[in-house]
């Protein structure tokens, strides 16, 4: 589709039911979970295992063929956490894979198809057992994940430091950096003294809905009821 064809009021319909099913189906898997939680494509979310909490605003977009995965893993008298701040994004096709405990700082932005796991799940030499291969990720405030990152076992990524797209993370990095490469070392330092304008300002005067709802209304106010039926059952190079 080159466009969104559908009608202001199918999609304000298509939203309810999104919102119905994140309330009665998403939020009782969570823990605890803050105000303003935002789920793109319920169906493409999976939410496994206790111990998943999250703050305010957390935003889930998943889509069609790029699941998103919160998932912990119990091990005898241990079960994995995930612990997750206020404002953050989480994009299509990440997963998050706990055997012991994964923290996630506020604001951070975490981009499509990344792999946060603190266990190898298998020991070097016993494939059948998990043994001792697994230690906690802390992921600091305001980090940014680039896509395809993969944070590993044991690491601690510091206070607004970003990670370059495809990095494997397997040692710690500090705050305030850029770090890329496969394994992940540190390209760029980032000057702490500089503000930091982070989500939260998106969300700072509850405006954000009312101001998604206007542009929706205004990229949807020429479309009709049978201009989306015809280009839902017969659609054309214009669709």
């Amino acid at each position: 589709m080159r466009r969104d064809r559908r009608p202001y009021f199918i999609r304000r319909i298509i939203d309810g039911w999104t919102r119905f099913q994140v309330q009665h189906f998403i939020v009782p898997a969570f823990d605890a979970v803050g105000p303003g939680l935002d789920i793109t494509s319920p169906r493409n979310l999976e939410i496994w295992g206790g111990g998943i909490r999250a703050g305010s605003h957390l935003h889930l977009h998943a889509a069609e063929g790029n699941l998103v995965r919160l998932a912990t893993w119990r091990t005898g008298d241990r079960e994995g956490r995930i612990t997750i701040g206020d404002y953050v994004l989480i994009s299509p096709g990440t997963h998050i894979v706990a055997s012991d405990e994964i923290t996630i700082g506020s604001n951070t932005m975490i981009a499509s198809g990344c792999y946060i796991s603190d266990s190898d799940w298998h020991d070097t030499y016993d494939r059948t057992a998990e043994l001792d291969k697994h230690r906690p990720i802390r992921i600091g405030e305001n980090v940014w994940l680039g896509v395809r990152a993969i944070i590993g076992k044991g690491v601690t990524i510091g206070d607004n430091s970003i990670i370059g797209a495809g990095a494997v993370v397997t040692r710690d990095i500090p705050a305030n950096c850029i770090a890329a490469g496969n394994p992940a070392r540190v390209v760029r330092e980032l000057d702490p003294a500089r503000d930091f304008r982070k989500r939260e300002v998106l969300f700072a005067d509850n405006n954000l809905e009312r101001d998604m709802d206007r542009l929706m209304r205004y990229m949807l106010r020429e479309n009709t009821l049978f201009g989306w039926l015809r280009s839902v059952f017969s659609p054309s190079r214009m669709d």
